[in-house]
């Protein structure tokens, strides 16, 4: 892998940034989330060095390999492979925010190669979103691509008179497409933006590599999410791989745990057996109901999540039909949660 590395690097200097290209990037579609695999999580959200990812928005914590807090790190047991190379600080348009005042508050869960990710960034510029996933290799491509992004960005800063996107008419062309939104949708082709200025300059998205299947609370605290995408998740077939699924009492706990009142669950797939499922379980939860479809299609997020995702353009792709449903956090009537 280290050869394939070389072939395509992120950035040269004398080339400058670079997109990534997925063919050095492949990886099988299936991981076994019960396997003990070598992740570095917190111990509590606290703990969680945000600057790696987010540079803009976060100061860097002090020397990681002295300090206390890193020293009660747990780390599972390591293993030589690949890393992702911490995000790259450089100008932005947008002045650092207190750390206080900065946190992650969309998350893809099992973001693939990172497609709603990089459409969402120009849209909300100031909110942050993490891409989580497991497979190694998926992750190293999505944050090289986002390093890329950021490099071009960074280039188009520097010369005066560069064009800006315009980000309602991107988004007008989004819900252009959706003349039939759940069934033989238009492809799109968003790779960012490398020749146009974007607001955020995709300063505020991010991947990391982590089993949200084992670790989730460990980097979100109570309520800090206000959107979670579920999108084309593994089907996992076999009844016995049922456990597995991402849609499940267990998880909608902790789903329900991080996110606030009033946040938002993306859920697509293409596989209605999955989509039941999904709605059974969501639909028996007691602190989720079930968004309308009327104001689901008004809501500007839902072209992303049926478009931009590389499985959803597969299906696209192939004129096959998706099930979508999106559920909304509501309080919990025997605690003191506030709307």
């Amino acid at each position: 892998m280290a050869e394939a590395k070389k072939e395509n690097p992120t950035t040269t200097e004398q080339e400058g940034p670079k997109l990534p290209q997925k063919r050095f990037f492949r990886q099988r579609a299936h991981v076994n989330i019960f396997n003990d695999v070598p992740l570095d999580y917190p111990i509590n959200p606290d703990e969680e060095d945000w600057s790696k990812l987010y540079p803009t928005y976060f100061r860097p914590h002090a020397d990681k390999h002295q300090t206390a807090s890193d020293a009660k790190r747990p780390h599972s047991p390591s293993v030589d492979g690949p890393t992702v190379a911490p995000a790259k600080r450089g100008p932005a348009a947008t002045a650092p925010v207190e750390d206080s005042l900065a946190k992650v508050e969309f998350a893809d869960i099992g973001c693939g190669y990172g497609g709603l990710l990089v459409a969402l960034a120009p849209l909300y510029p100031t909110t942050l979103m993490v891409g989580m996933e497991i497979r190694t290799k998926l992750v190293d491509y999505l944050q090289q691509r986002i390093e890329a992004l950021r490099g071009f960005q960074r280039n188009l800063l520097a010369q005066p008179g560069t064009e800006w996107v315009d980000v309602n008419v991107k988004l007008a062309q989004e819900v252009a497409a959706l003349s039939q939104p759940l069934a033989g949708t238009k492809e799109s082709h968003d790779t960012g933006e490398t020749e146009r200025l974007v607001p955020g300059h995709y300063e505020n998205i991010a991947a990391m590599r982590i089993n949200c299947q084992k670790y989730l609370p460990n980097f979100f605290k109570k309520g800090q999410l206000s959107k979670m995408f579920v999108l084309f998740a593994d089907p996992h077939f076999k009844r016995r791989k049922h456990k597995a699924r991402i849609i499940s009492q267990t998880m909608l706990a902790e789903y329900a745990y991080v996110m606030k009142t009033g946040g938002i669950i993306y859920m697509i797939t293409d596989v209605e057996d999955l989509y039941n499922w999904s709605l059974s379980h969501l639909d028996d939860f007691p602190l989720f109901e079930r968004i309308p479809n009327d104001e689901i299609l008004a809501d500007p997020v839902t072209p992303f999540v049926i478009n931009s995702t590389e499985e959803g353009k597969k299906v696209a792709r192939n004129n096959g039909k998706k099930y979508l449903a999106c559920y909304r956090r509501i309080e919990d009537p025997d605690s003191s949660e506030a709307v």
